[in-house]
């Protein structure tokens, strides 16, 4: 079995019990691995909307190809990406990620705002309400961040996330074919590139048995993040990974750490392969992974500006030198739109490419 994180596991489903508590484990983790597990208890986001999810994200994929072809991802970063389009180590990658995506942006009274393949029309209500809930559960942890850095006022993120103005928040649903059927992979290839996200927080729901998640730790190696830890092997459902983003390490000058991951191929060369799984027991990359995400921003307007925290003005690690590995902690930017601009750019390739920068660094 490999070696894997100690990333901890918090249950936020009784934060007005012990909100202090919980706050205080929740930055803790955050500024150790830039990762931490939310026990999914079903009261945030039901366990049935999980698994609703994931099935329309499996009648999405399957679609026709002229119909996701249709719905091809737009600057606006909503849409269809098929196999390598996307590129997110760009510097390392020889072809780009071997995964399908959508993402979906704002809904309105229950229905997209985008266009979306004909099979899943039927389902625009429950998609909405599942982003609302990924939204709300945000809002929520962001809260409690604030609580715990002693933020003053303690909602100070919650009202940069409100949900009434327009912002980058994208809710992705991801498929990575099984190694079997792009053969053209080779031992050096990855299955999504290193790279740290864009935005304040993430949400990672998994399917267990489904390996490849890999993060990179402050010595510069790659261990693998468990679908289901120790400890959560019975629970109704796997537990909900949240990592921080870099728009919140700018915001607390480093001291919450956006941390590099990527996902990875397995191999029977593990030893030799740097870049293949380090695989977990009851974990296999053989066949066909998926996952949903919720990347939540704040409004496009907001400044990067440091928040008012004592914990985190006496800080002194500073954005370098916590997110050891990420080339996007320094403050380049002055509002979220902007560096979401500069990092879109940079990944896909083929869309922007010839047309110019749209924003400077």
């Amino acid at each position: 079995m490999a070696n894997t994180t100690s990333i901890p596991i918090i249950d936020i489903s009784d934060s007005q019990g012990d909100q202090a508590r919980i706050a205080e484990g929740l930055v803790d983790a955050a500024a150790k691995h830039g990762f931490v597990y939310i026990r999914n208890t079903g009261q945030d986001i039901s366990l049935r909307q999980v698994d609703q999810a994931f099935s329309i994200s499996r009648t999405l994929f399957q679609s026709p190809l002229e119909d996701k072809q249709r719905c091809k991802i737009e600057k606006n970063n909503q849409g269809w990406s098929g196999m390598h389009t996307e590129t997110l180590d760009p510097k390392s990658q020889r072809v780009g990620d071997f995964k399908e995506g959508f993402n979906f942006g704002a809904f309105s009274s229950g229905r997209a705002t985008q266009p979306i393949p004909k099979n899943i029309e039927p389902y625009e209500a429950d998609l909405a309400a599942f982003r609302e809930s990924c939204h709300n559960l945000c809002r929520k942890l962001l809260l409690l961040f604030g609580i715990g850095l002693g933020v003053n006022p303690p909602d100070f993120f919650t009202g940069a996330h409100s949900p009434d103005k327009a912002s980058g928040s994208i809710l992705r649903f991801l498929y990575y074919p099984p190694p079997s059927a792009v053969p053209s992979a080779q031992e050096a290839d990855v299955r999504a590139g290193a790279h740290s996200d864009y935005g304040s927080v993430t949400l990672l729901f998994r399917l267990k048995g489904q390996a490849g998640l890999e993060i990179l730790t402050p010595t510069n190696s790659w261990v693998p993040v468990p679908v289901c830890p120790p400890g959560t092997e019975n629970d109704p459902s796997p537990p909900i990974l949240v990592n921080i983003g870099d728009l919140l390490s700018y915001w607390t000058n480093g001291l919450l750490r956006s941390t590099v991951h990527r996902v990875t191929f397995s191999s029977p060369k593990t030893s030799e392969n740097i870049h293949a799984a380090r695989l977990v027991d009851g974990e296999s990359t053989t066949g066909p992974r998926y996952s949903i995400v919720y990347f939540c921003h704040p409004a496009n307007d907001i400044p990067l500006t440091a928040v008012p925290s004592e914990r985190v003005r006496s800080f002194q690690g500073g954005l370098a030198t916590t997110n050891a590995g990420n080339p996007y902690a320094e403050r380049k930017v002055l509002t979220a739109e902007e560096h979401l601009k500069m990092r879109l750019q940079a990944t896909y390739l083929q869309m922007y490419d010839n047309s110019g920068p749209e924003q400077k660094e």
